[in-house]
């Protein structure tokens, strides 16, 4: 028996989180939360996660700069890290996708949009 991939959800609202940590429960994924930036990179630097699913817009650090974090350490360069926002003009997707992200969600996500994102890893 296979064991289930592990994702990793950041977000300091906390129905968001629990709400796209259920979805990926109903679909087969361990899923843990934490609610700020620097708490997913500790999160991180402890175990292996095969997705990271990051708001953007998190107090302190924000969900860019955690991934740059992310891109920087080697270990965990090629990690998909997935944004999640409210926000969806062209140019901030350009933006975003710049940053590093694998691909962004937009807010309010679906039971869909996630098995759809874990479906192409």
């Amino acid at each position: 028996m296979n064991d289930p991939r592990h994702a990793l959800v950041v977000d300091d609202n906390q129905l968001n989180s629990q709400l796209v940590a259920m979805f990926l429960r109903r679909l087969g994924w361990q899923a843990d939360i934490v609610d700020a930036g620097q708490a997913a990179l500790a999160r991180l630097a402890q175990r292996a996660y095969d997705l990271v699913l990051l708001d953007l817009r998190m107090p302190q650090m924000g969900g860019e700069q955690v991934c740059r974090r992310i891109r920087e350490t080697p270990a965990l360069a090629a990690l998909p890290v997935v944004a999640y926002t409210a926000h969806s003009m062209p140019e901030e997707r350009e933006r975003i996708l710049a940053a590093g992200f694998n691909g962004l969600l937009i807010k309010p996500i679906s039971f869909q949009d996630v098995r759809q994102l874990c479906h192409g890893l």
